[in-house]
């Protein structure tokens, strides 16, 4: 099973309709995200299924930096991601994103090292380092879940991202769908589908549910490609 199997899994690379109304006051004061554990369940399908139980953090660090992980598992294969952060003006500013994985016994690690001042990243993976211009507002791949969510927090309609990905800046965009009453191990919750666009037309199709009343928090994600899927469903949640 190659690599690029475990991105599958756990899209973050990760990682609303109409949502609700706002108005300019209350969006001015809304708060950024609230800091959480969360456990999720995935179950990757390709002829074989294999169900793998990922676990998500978002926590305060020292001063006005911000981290957020994840961390997957299995007898097979294991992924651990991590992005430090900081906020401005309700934007995420990505200092450091973090990738180790390991699959049958091939480990593959990358680190992404943002440059504000000199609006570069430094790619270093497998050990070999190179730098990639980028433009404000950038992303890397786990961080971008939580921009979305973001996002959604403060009313607004346009979802499109730049990503520092695999050596490129990538430009991914989302579609608030309709709002939907999804089954969890939560109960029964009011969530706001929402799906990735800019690669429809490659066959690849990613569905997100957010729940306000959790703080916009990912429930469910459904990933299809090419005979494949993903699906990953929240088990338990906690703020911190």
């Amino acid at each position: 099973m190659g690599t690029h199997k475990i991105s599958i899994w756990f899209i973050a690379a990760f990682m609303s309709i109409p949502m609700l109304s706002y108005s300019a006051a209350a969006t001015e004061k809304a708060p950024f995200l609230e800091a959480y554990s969360a456990v999720y369940s995935t179950v990757w399908k390709k002829g074989i299924s294999l169900k793998v139980e990922g676990k998500q953090t978002l926590s305060k660090q020292t001063g006005d930096m911000w981290e957020f992980a994840f961390s997957a598992d299995s007898l097979i294969a294991s992924l651990n991601e991590s992005s430090q952060f900081y906020v401005r003006d309700h934007q995420i500013i990505p200092t450091k994103y973090q990738y180790k994985s390991k699959v049958l016994g091939k480990t593959r690690k990358a680190t992404l090292t943002f440059d504000w001042k000199k609006q570069l990243v430094r790619n270093d993976v497998e050990e070999k380092p190179w730098n990639l211009s980028i433009r404000p507002n950038t992303l890397d791949k786990l961080s971008i879940q939580l921009q979305i969510r973001q996002d959604l927090k403060q009313g607004k309609n346009e979802f499109d991202y730049l990503i520092a990905d695999g050596g490129y800046i990538k430009n991914w965009q989302f579609k608030r769908e309709k709002m939907e009453t999804i089954n969890t191990k939560l109960g029964r919750l009011s969530a706001i589908k929402m799906i990735r666009t800019d690669n429809l037309s490659k066959g690849k199709l990613t569905s997100f549910w957010f729940v306000p009343k959790l703080d916009y928090l990912l429930v469910k994600l459904e990933h299809k490609e090419d005979g494949e899927s993903y699906h990953l469903d929240i088990d338990s949640f906690k703020r911190l």
